[in-house]
């Protein structure tokens, strides 16, 4: 015998659901990253090489290029011999910071969970 489906008690999605449009954004591979080591502060290319090392070029210089053309970051060519580009938040930018921050502190709790469940059964994994 199948099981009855039951009715979903949640209410409606929004027509252009604003959570499916700050995912849009911030949804994309590596992108929380990049907004979370730009929250500090301006940093370029090479330094964000550097804080994201699993990161190839070819996929920063995507992320940084689409998060410019959605206005979270803004690119900053600096008039100096050879020329440098800085990128930083747009107030946009900077208002995705919170829900970075949130889903890191949730990702800080999933770890020390798995890390203590893999404690008591005396695996090593974290």
């Amino acid at each position: 015998m199948a099981l009855k489906v039951r009715k979903n008690q949640s209410p409606p999605a929004p027509y252009d659901c604003p959570l499916s449009e700050c995912l849009e954004i911030i949804g994309g591979a590596w992108t929380p990253n990049i907004l979370w080591n730009l929250g500090a502060g301006p940093r370029r290319f090479s330094e964000l090489r550097l804080d994201i090392p699993r990161i190839s070029a070819k996929m920063l210089a995507a992320r940084l290029k689409q998060l410019d053309e959605n206005g979270v970051v803004v690119r900053d060519v600096k008039p100096t011999s050879p020329p440098s580009v800085e990128y930083s938040l747009t107030a946009h930018g900077r208002e995705l910071l919170p829900a970075i921050e949130a889903i890191a502190a949730v990702g800080h709790k999933l770890k020390k969970r798995k890390k203590r469940a893999a404690a008591k059964t005396g695996s090593v994994s974290v």
